[in-house]
């Protein structure tokens, strides 16, 4: 006896106890569904809003970018060199600036790039992430505009 061929999934999936696949267990719009990328990203946001209504003229154009950790040329791993625009805690990148430069012809807007998991390491909890995500934003700021963290944010 042969059997038919299967054909792809025409019904939805069941597990070995005859239930469906279970959904989330908390509605989207509650805190609790986003995810800690989500939440670090939101931190870096609160970051920068509150720098830019101070500093809007000046950081006017510029980008602002998340990565989940620092790229690495693992072809010539000998070859990776922290610039002075690199902000970094024990030879880890924390974030870095991306001078506005021109590429094919194109103008290429100033970034500054906040990389999560290695200030996520170095924070006790979630209060204390989100004052280490400030201060190494404004770090970057003042690196970028060529100016003193103190004057960039007095508060910090």
């Amino acid at each position: 006896m042969t059997r038919p061929p299967r054909r792809p999934h025409s019904r939805p999936r069941r597990d070995r106890h005859g239930r469906g696949l279970r959904g989330r267990l908390v509605p989207a719009e509650v805190p609790l569904a986003r995810s800690r990328a989500e939440q670090f990203d939101d931190m870096v946001l609160d970051a920068v809003e509150d720098i830019e209504r101070r500093w809007e003229r000046e950081l006017a154009g510029v980008e602002f970018a998340v990565e989940d950790v620092p790229w690495v040329d693992h072809t010539n791993p000998d070859e990776v060199v922290l610039d002075a625009d690199v902000l970094d805690d024990g030879s880890v990148p924390l974030a870095r600036v991306l001078p506005a430069q021109r590429v094919n012809g194109r103008d290429v807007p100033p970034r500054i790039v906040v990389y999560r998991r290695p200030l996520e390491i170095r924070a006790h909890d979630r209060e204390d992430l989100a004052d280490l995500v400030r201060d190494v934003v404004v770090d970057q700021i003042a690196a970028l505009l060529g100016r003193d963290p103190e004057e960039i944010d007095p508060t910090g």
